[in-house]
């Protein structure tokens, strides 16, 4: 799932002005019974990924495109098997309004559709499994931070 940062940074723009400079925006990932906070949208670099370690030890891929969307879907890459995915070239498939964002495995080069997670090239692993990654939904927040004095 994908979210624009424009109108969160513009809400957090018009706050700061209203509240002082406290709040932050953060990156939430849905867990399953609520949203876990993964990190500071300012550590994100647009058109890179970063991996993340969720609470049962698996790993997903966060992802900042350049036109500020985010995506999350699974670090694992389903044809070798390295949790990698975090390190892939993000790209598109198709042009205009019907772009499929995408993520190109760092090892056998596969892409895969940021939205859903699934393989646009192949739609099983060389042992018969599923080729896809899942993906997870993700927004931004304003977060406020809290200061002792």
């Amino acid at each position: 799932m994908s979210q624009t940062l424009g109108s969160t940074i513009e809400r957090a723009r018009d706050r700061d002005r209203e509240e002082g400079p406290c709040a932050q925006q953060v990156v939430e990932l849905l867990w399953e019974d609520g949203w876990l906070e993964v990190c500071p949208v300012d550590r994100l670099t647009p058109g890179r990924g970063v991996a993340v370690l969720l609470p049962d030890g698996r790993q997903a891929a966060l992802f900042l495109l350049r036109s500020g969307e985010l995506y999350a879907v699974g670090n694992r890459d389903p044809f070798s098997g390295a949790w990698v995915m975090s390190r892939g070239i993000t790209g598109s498939r198709g042009t205009g309004p019907d772009a499929v964002p995408t993520v190109a495995s760092p090892m056998y080069k596969q892409a895969f559709d940021l939205r859903s997670g699934a393989c646009l090239d192949e739609p099983l692993t060389p042992e018969g499994e599923p080729a896809g990654l899942g993906s997870y939904r993700v927004r931004a927040v304003l977060a406020r931070q809290e200061v002792s004095a």
